[in-house]
């Protein structure tokens, strides 16, 4: 927005620090806002999906996952990364069969959200997915393990607020459940 040009950083040049498999690091060197001149390292990162999957009876579909950065199981709902040209609501459906074994008649496209706009340009976009049926087995990525659990949207939130809950993804897709 124009009333945001006082703000705006620009970018004096760029280079590639590290280029992994599923990250990439880079540093900037850019112009502030006053004309003086920083640095800028931050991750590019393909994106990703996170779902509300929810059971006829109204219960969603968890994950406990162990995450190797922080070396614990966390519990968080279906969610995986964007694969290059694909459609982000094709994503949602792969990972729900994938990682759950369900597949979803309906679908909505609830928003987005930056986990960690501060040194990554990753997205994850929010689904709700309706009228699930089990497919069959899960189909899990190469070395990928986890555990499929039910909880009410309660009990979510509960788990939220007395820690079982600190993934941000799932954090942020559970606030959806309150939308008016």
């Amino acid at each position: 927005m124009s009333h945001d040009l006082h703000l705006i950083e620009s970018e004096l040049s760029s280079e590639t620090i590290y280029r992994g498999t599923l990250l990439h690091v880079r540093k900037d060197r850019v112009q502030l806002p006053n004309g003086n001149e920083s640095v800028r390292e931050y991750i590019i990162h393909p994106g990703a999906v996170v779902i509300l999957a929810f059971l006829d009876n109204g219960n969603l579909l968890f994950e406990r996952q162990y995450r190797y950065p922080l070396r614990q199981v966390f519990l968080e709902l279906p969610a995986g990364k964007i694969d290059q040209g694909e459609a982000i609501i094709d994503t949602a459906r792969r990972e729900l069969r994938e990682e759950t074994g369900y597949v979803a008649a309906a679908w909505e496209h609830l928003g987005v959200m930056h986990p960690c706009i501060g040194y990554s340009d990753e997205r994850i976009e929010i689904f709700a997915a309706h009228g699930l049926q089990f497919s069959g087995e899960k189909q899990l990525d190469h070395n990928e393990f986890l555990d499929v659990v039910e909880i009410s949207p309660d009990e979510a939130r509960q788990a939220v607020w007395d820690g079982r809950i600190t993934d941000a993804k799932t954090i942020t897709a559970l606030f959806w459940l309150g939308r008016p």
